[in-house]
Formats: structure tokens, sequence, C-alpha cells
């Protein structure tokens, strides 16, 4: 059985040591967030939900979760 590398990312500006394949919707999960609640920026970037289960993070990726909430 080989290892899996790990990697380093920063989610909302912590480092977080993740599995190499780890995707972003596997880090979100991690992180007990509610999906249809929360917008993700990628690197500066958003990203559409249905983005998140085939992106597999890099090392050195800058995640930040925004939860979204509604008002008036």
């Amino acid at each position: 059985m080989i290892a899996q590398q790990k990697i380093t990312v920063f989610a909302n500006g912590q480092a977080k040591q993740v599995d190499g394949a780890t995707t972003l919707g596997a880090l979100a999960t991690s992180f007990n967030l509610p999906h249809q609640m929360v917008l993700v920026e990628l690197n500066g970037t958003a990203l559409l939900r249905d983005e998140w289960p085939d992106k597999v993070l890099s090392h050195g990726d800058r995640v930040e979760f925004i939860k979204v909430v509604a008002g008036g």
C-alpha cells in the first residue's frame, strides 16, 4: 500500500495538511460547512458548487470559505 503524499493548503488563512488527492468538496466537508450556505474562493477565484467535487487541490492553494447569510 502506498502512502498518500501530504500537501499544505491554506483554508481561511490557516495552514492545513491534506492528502495530495483531496478535492475542494472534501475539504469543505471536513469543515462541516453546509454547502448550500457557503461561497468558496480558490486562489481568489469564486467557484460554482458543481466544481467542488472535481477540483483537486494543489500544494499552496488558498481557499476561502465565506458563509452566506440572508437577511433584510
